[in-house]
């Protein structure tokens, strides 16, 4: 990797951290703090949000009628998204022990925490628990896929990708040989060296 490459991945990384601090900081403009699992709002911050939910019957009463129609579309998937959640930690149970590859923590990508929020009726929470599960099951598979990726194939693409994982600028170089043949073990060792 040239150096220039570094240079811009570094900064990379370092405004992912500062956005990170100052995401971290609206902890204090909303008037919340993380205990453990939980999220406690001040008392005054509560009352507030319980003030603004749209009552359960009000918010079913209303719900457009595309919303309703979509509703077997959406909740449908929940059948592929279990069976690929189960897959995916099979996968990775057995596979990533065998190449020695750290498996990745499904609870850092599954965050369930909208139920904190006294503004969401139970329609609203239900939806907001479905999307978690959803975003997170598709991160966590990511992560594996990018794991397994940097183990058996370290390359990137000749076609330029709309989004990539955060691995991907590791990768060697596409259609260059002499460095893969070089390189791949160093980077499968990194790979397997990270905490």
């Amino acid at each position: 990797m040239n150096e220039q490459i570094k240079k811009l991945l570094n900064k990379i990384y370092d405004l992912e951290d500062e956005l990170r601090t100052l995401l971290n900081e609206q902890q204090t403009q909303f008037s919340y703090k993380i205990a453990g699992k939980r999220i406690e709002f001040e008392k005054s911050i509560r009352e507030a949000h319980k003030k603004l939910k749209t009552s359960w019957f009000y918010w079913f009463i209303t719900v457009s009628p595309k919303h309703l129609l979509s509703i077997p579309f959406i909740y449908g998937l929940i059948i592929p998204l279990v069976i690929f959640d189960l897959g995916i930690n099979i996968y990775q149970s057995v596979c990533f022990r065998l190449y020695g590859i750290p498996l990745v923590k499904r609870s850092e990508h599954i965050i369930f925490d909208h139920q904190h929020l006294a503004y969401l009726n139970i329609f609203e929470k239900i939806n907001c628990l479905y999307c978690s599960y959803a975003s997170g099951i598709i991160s966590f598979g990511r992560e594996v896929a990018s794991r397994t990726e940097q183990y058996w194939c370290p390359i990137k693409h000749a076609h330029k990708l709309v989004d990539v994982h955060h691995r991907y600028a590791k990768f060697l170089d596409y259609g260059n040989a002499e460095s893969y043949q070089k390189n791949v073990e160093e980077i499968r060792r990194e790979l397997r060296n990270e905490k």
